[in-house]
């Protein structure tokens, strides 16, 4: 899914003046009741019912941060009214119904999911003497939750193993909820995962973190109210809990598709599924059981092919590919699939149906999209023209309830040809807030486009009338008039679409420009993270950090010592660039600094805090303008206003 410590985010209130939906909007609703999936309705409730048996009431799981709620399942209550509310597309809401459903589940002999604790699930897998934990979700708290669950439910055994399909944090962060370092380093306890996880969950966490973070705000909607006219649902589960993050690195990497591991007594056969849903990710064949794992790879709704937070794009064609494979190599073994969200799937009919239909999903869109550009058109245009086809949509599970069709049409026609369209006039466009002014003056001024926008949003036309007062507000924040007419045409499109995340997309852009307060919340990168990361790790996130213009001028070398580790480095500041060199040092340095290496991990994390048990030698001053020119990022910045 996605990445980051959510915890502790903090918003000042905003005004509950929220409309209700037009009559535009119930139509787009009644035309959704019309899809052929809901010939089908009951199956994926049958499935996600299945093999229950317990769970927490109230499931409300206090974090270790003093006033905040780690998770809480009983805001959703409000879903489970029978009837859909008219702020809410049908099919979303069926899909925010299910992921409703909650508690510890028997999947098939000697496997069970604790479902409903966090965004993802945490499965157990017994051994002859204890558990293999699968997927810790987000949170300490949550994954402590989950553990305790199955601890007084079936009976307390020790964890033997964690394994880590992939580096999204919901599917790692948690693991100091069922194991510690302690274990680990004991060798009590295994933690497997994908070769090269540790780089791609720093790189991926760390170096754009602070606006991924940010970005993230508007995907998860953890700011806006849980009821009806708020966050319902993300398509894969609720919003991610808001604990503690940690990580433990892995101590066996899986490197090929096949390996094999022998856990407790549990047999394992993995499958890696590298450039998928992410970067590294692995699916686990367990032959005793029947039972395979598809980890993010084949879930419950048409995934991210480039996530509303930012990322990398995800390639299509590897995806069809890996499920493919998987298709190939287990499906006709396979009597059930779970996976690290969403509910399992039971019956080798019904696991080798949704193999190959998500494997040709993924293969349409990559196949469709590049037609289309070959014929010459643009990535707006295909992502207008390409549409699922009647064949996969009477499917629940091919429905973008995550990811949006049309984004991933997008992101297909970004990782062939780039952003760039061809055409020169999108060489070098003029910045948002001069373009936007020039064509508010060109319109005739805010006030006559206002007239017309009005007159746009009664006729329900609401992406054009938010494409339109997205110029006025950026031409003049201060507009107050602009700023509610975006936000009313921002919200009837929340309500319609039936992407969780694109709702919430919606609904955080027109709270925050119905408000006036700024943004205040704190970025989290945990202590765990920056403690993983090496001296180049360190040193590439502080070259972030340094503001071009304050390095302007500047042209020294300084020593790094870490008194703790005997670490060193050569750090340059040379043409308004930070270049470094591990494990050297130069006489000509003109000073040279020593401190411990948690003081360097302090300062890559918050430059503005002073630097403790520093010791220098040759001019301190150096080192005083070189904290001075690293950057303290807002984690609050302005998206929807210039």
């Amino acid at each position: 899914m996605g990445l980051l410590c959510f915890a502790l985010i903090c918003s000042a209130g905003y005004a509950d003046d929220r409309k209700e939906a037009t009559e535009y909007t119930i139509a787009i609703h009644e035309k959704a009741n019309d899809t052929a999936a809901w010939n089908n309705n009951d199956e994926d409730f049958i499935f996600a019912n299945k093999g229950f048996i317990a769970t927490d009431s109230p499931l409300v799981i206090p974090s270790a941060y003093p006033g905040i709620t780690a998770w809480s399942m009983d805001s959703y209550s409000f879903l489970n009214n029978e009837s859909c509310p008219d702020t809410i597309n049908p099919l979303l809401f069926r899909q925010a119904q299910l992921n409703n459903i909650n508690g510890l589940f028997n999947v098939t002999d000697g496997i069970y999911q604790v479902r409903g604790y966090d965004v993802s699930d945490i499965s157990f897998i017994k051994g002859d003497t204890g558990w293999i934990v699968i997927d810790p979700a987000v949170s300490v708290e949550t994954a402590k939750a989950a553990m305790d669950l199955v601890n007084k439910t079936i009976g307390k055994y020790p964890v033997k193993a964690v394994i880590y399909s992939h580096p999204h944090v919901d599917h790692y962060q948690g693991v100091k909820g069922v194991t510690t370092q302690e274990a680990v380093d004991s060798g009590d306890v295994q933690i497997i995962a994908p070769e090269h996880f540790m780089e791609h969950a720093l790189s991926e966490n760390v170096y754009a973190g602070n606006a991924m973070f940010r970005r993230a705000t508007y995907q998860y909607g953890i700011q806006l109210p849980r009821d009806a006219k708020g966050n319902i649902d993300i398509g894969l589960g609720k919003s991610p809990s808001t604990g503690t993050a940690s990580l433990i690195a892995p101590t066996v990497d899986i490197t090929k598709t096949g390996q094999k591991l022998t856990v407790d007594g549990v047999q394992m056969e993995f499958q890696l599924a590298e450039n998928t849903e992410a970067p590294v990710e692995m699916n686990v064949w367990f032959p005793q059981r029947s039972a395979l794992f598809m980890a993010e790879n084949c879930a419950a709704t048409y995934h991210n092919l480039l996530t509303l937070r930012g990322a990398q794009v995800r390639d299509p064609l590897s995806w069809s590919n890996n499920l493919k494979e998987a298709r190939d190599l287990y499906g006709d073994k396979a009597k059930v699939l779970f996976r690290a969200h969403h509910w399992p799937v039971f019956g080798t009919d019904k696991v080798i149906e949704q193999l190959e239909n998500q494997r040709d999903l993924y293969k349409f869109i990559n196949d469709q999209t590049l037609n289309l550009i070959n014929k010459g058109y643009t990535m707006d245009e295909i992502a207008s023209m390409i549409e699922l086809p009647e064949s996969l949509d009477q499917y629940w599970y091919t429905h973008g309830f995550y990811g949006q069709f049309y984004m991933g049409v997008k992101a297909t026609y970004q990782k062939y040809l780039g952003f760039y369209d061809a055409d020169p006039i999108n060489l070098k466009r003029l910045p948002p807030t001069e373009f936007a002014t020039e064509i508010t003056r060109y319109m005739g001024g805010a006030d006559a486009a206002l007239a017309q926008l009005q007159k746009d949003y009664d006729a329900g036309n609401y992406e054009l009338v938010a494409s339109i007062a997205h110029y006025l507000v950026f031409a003049d924040p201060t507009n107050m008039e602009a700023r509610e007419m975006e936000a009313d045409a921002l919200e009837q499109l929340g309500y319609q679409v039936e992407s969780g995340t694109a709702r919430n997309a919606y609904l955080m852009g027109a709270q925050e420009l119905r408000s006036t307060e700024p943004v205040t919340m704190r970025s989290g990168i945990s202590d765990d993270i920056m403690a993983a990361m090496s001296m180049s790790e360190l040193l590439d996130y502080i070259s972030v950090r340094v503001n071009g213009q304050k390095a302007d001028g500047e042209d020294y070398k300084m020593n790094l010592v870490l008194s703790d580790t005997g670490d060193t480095a050569l750090i340059q500041i040379k043409n308004n660039a930070l270049v470094y060199w591990v494990d050297s040092s130069s006489p000509d340095a003109v000073v040279t600094v020593t401190m411990p290496r948690k003081t360097l991990e302090g300062l890559a994390l918050d430059p503005s805090t002073t630097p403790e048990d520093v010791t220098t030698t040759g001019d301190s001053e150096v080192f005083d303008r070189f904290v001075g020119m690293l950057d303290v990022f807002n984690p609050g910045f302005n998206i929807v206003t210039p």
